[in-house]
C-alpha cells in the first residue's frame, strides 16, 4: 500500500511535495446548522477557488459524516453524475465547515469520492501557498505532517479492524512504515524549528542588551498589521488586502525612533485547533515576547465580527503569555472606510472587553498616526522633556550630549550659548544615573 494512495483516499491529502496553486478548482461548502461560513468563503477565495454553492442542513453535526447520510449521498451523486450546464459542473474539492476529526474526513471522503478537506485543511493549504522563507516552509510542513498523521492512523484502525476493505496483512504494515516515516520527518523539522528559536532568543537578547526596546504587532488576520508596520517602519513588506499574507516574522527599525524595533507576524483565526498553531510558535515569540504589544483590529468590522476577533486575538495572547505582565495598545486600523457613528460602535466593543481605550488610526490616509507614534514613544520611554547641558567644571557639553544620546531618543537640540538644549525621552533610572554622575551639569530646562 503506497503512502500516496493511503492519503489520497484521506481528503485528497498526500505524502510528499503538496500542491501549493489552487486557483481555477471549483468547489462546494458543506454547513451543518446555522454556522457562517463567510469565513471559509474568504479563505478560498484568497487562494483562487472558486466556491459555487453552499449546501446547509439543519440540525447537529454527525459524529460520523458531518451532514447526515442520506443529505450526504445526495451531494455525493450530483457531485459524480452533475448533468451538463449545472453550476456544481467542474467540482473537485468539497469544503466541510468544521475542523471535522479524522473519522469525518475519512468517510465523507469515501462517500463523496471527491478531495475533502475541513477547515483546517483549507488553512495548512493556504499557508503552504504562502510560505515564502525557509522558516515558514518548516512550521508549516510541521502543521500538515502533525495533520495527515491524525488521519492515517484513523484509515490503519478502521483497515485493521475491517471497517474498511481493501487493506491488510502486508498492506497494514505498509501503512504502519509510512507513519513511521512521518513521525520520523516532524522530529527533524522539529529540531530545525528548535535551533531557529534558539538564534532567534539569542538575536532579542543581544537587541535588549544593546538598549533596543521592542514593539510587537498582533492581531487577527487580515487587521491590517503589515500596513501599520510599513508606515511606522517604512520598511517594505507585502501588504495585500487578503487573509494570512504574512507567515513569519519581519522585524524593522521605527522610523520615529531606530532604538525601536517593530516586530510583525502570522495573524489570528477562530477556532484554529492549538496544535496547528503551535507550529507557529518561534514566530509568535518574536512579536509578543516584546516591551510593548500593539494589539491591531479592524475597525471597519461589524460590531459582532469585531468582538469575535477581538476575543480570539486576546484569547491566543494570553494563552501564549501565561502569567507575564505585557504593556499593550489597542490599535484599531482602517478608519478611513469609517463613518463616526461606526467608530463609537467599534470603541464600545472595545471597552465592553474591559480594554482601555483604543486609538483610531488608518494607514492609507495617516489619520492618527502621529498620535500612535508619540504613544508608542511615551510607553516605551516616557514623556518628551527638555534637558539643558550646561557648559562647565568636567566633561564638555559635546561629552555630555552624547552620553545623553546613549540612552535616550533625542528629538531636538539647539545652542543657548555655551550650552545645548535637547529635546529627550529617556527612562528615568537613566536620567537619575547621569545627573547623580554629572551633577547640575544637566537640568531641567526652563524657558
Amino acid at each position: 500500500m503506497a503512502g500516496t494512495d493511503v492519503l489520497a483516499g484521506a481528503g485528497g491529502m498526500l505524502l510528499g511535495a503538496a500542491r501549493t496553486d489552487h486557483a481555477g478548482r471549483r468547489a462546494v461548502v458543506l454547513v451543518r446548522g446555522e454556522e457562517d461560513p463567510s469565513e471559509m468563503l474568504a479563505l478560498a477565495t484568497t487562494m483562487g477557488i472558486d466556491v459555487v454553492d453552499t449546501v446547509r442542513q439543519s440540525g447537529s453535526v454527525d459524529p460520523r459524516t458531518v451532514l447526515g447520510r442520506g443529505r450526504l449521498d445526495e451531494v455525493a451523486d450530483l457531485v459524480q453524475h452533475v448533468p451538463e450546464g449545472h453550476p456544481w459542473r467542474g467540482v473537485d474539492l468539497v469544503l466541510l465547515h468544521v475542523n471535522a476529526t479524522p473519522r469525518q474526513l475519512v468517510a465523507t471522503s469515501t462517500v463523496l469520492g471527491v478531495e475533502v478537506w475541513d477547515r483546517v485543511r483549507l488553512l495548512l493549504s493556504l499557508f503552504n501557498a504562502h510560505a515564502s522563507s525557509v522558516e515558514a516552509r518548516t512550521q508549516v510542513r510541521i502543521a500538515r505532517l502533525r495533520s495527515d498523521r491524525t488521519v492515517l492512523r484513523e484509515l490503519i484502525s478502521q483497515e485493521t479492524t475491517g471497517e474498511r476493505a481493501g487493506y491488510g496483512g502486508a498492506g497494514a504494515t505498509g501503512a504502519g512504515e509510512v507513519l513511521a516515516a512521518l513521525g520520523r520527518e516532524v522530529e527533524g523539522l522539529r529540531r530545525r524549528l528548535a535551533r531557529h528559536a534558539r538564534a532567534q532568543a539569542e538575536r532579542r537578547r543581544q537587541r535588549a542588551r544593546s538598549g533596543a526596546r521592542t514593539v510587537g504587532l498582533a492581531g487577527y488576520t487580515n487587521a491590517g498589521k503589515s500596513s501599520l508596520f510599513r508606515a511606522l517602519s517604512g520598511k517594505e513588506v507585502l501588504v495585500e488586502d487578503r487573509l494570512f499574507s504574512t507567515l513569519e516574522t519581519t522585524v524593522g527599525r521605527m522610523e520615529a525612533s531606530p532604538r525601536v524595533l517593530m516586530a510583525d507576524t502570522i495573524g489570528f483565526i477562530d477556532a484554529l485547533p492549538s496544535e496547528t498553531l503551535e507550529a507557529f510558535r518561534a514566530t509568535l515569540s518574536e512579536a509578543l515576547e516584546c516591551d510593548l504589544l500593539l494589539l491591531v483590529a479592524d475597525a471597519s468590522d461589524p460590531p459582532h465580527e469585531l468582538h469575535r476577533r477581538l476575543s480570539t486575538s486576546l484569547r491566543e495572547i494570553r494563552g501564549r503569555l501565561e502569567d507575564e505582565v505585557l504593556q499593550v495598545l489597542i490599535v484599531l486600523s482602517k478608519v478611513d472606510l469609517c463613518d463616526e457613528a461606526h467608530l463609537l460602535a467599534s470603541e464600545g466593543v472595545v471597552l465592553d472587553l474591559g480594554l482601555p481605550e483604543p486609538l483610531f488610526v488608518s494607514s492609507h490616509s495617516g489619520e492618527g498616526m502621529d498620535g500612535l507614534r508619540d504613544a508608542i514613544l511615551t510607553h516605551l520611554h516616557g514623556p518628551a522633556v527638555d534637558l539643558r547641558l550646561v557648559d562647565g567644571d568636567g566633561p564638555a557639553v559635546p561629552a555630555l550630549e552624547a552620553a545623553l544620546r546613549e540612552v535616550a531618543l533625542v528629538e531636538g537640540r539647539r545652542e543657548a550659548g555655551a550650552d545645548v538644549v535637547l529635546r529627550v525621552r529617556v527612562d528615568r533610572a537613566d536620567l537619575e544615573r547621569l545627573v547623580a554622575e554629572h551633577g547640575e551639569r544637566i537640568e531641567r530646562f526652563r524657558s
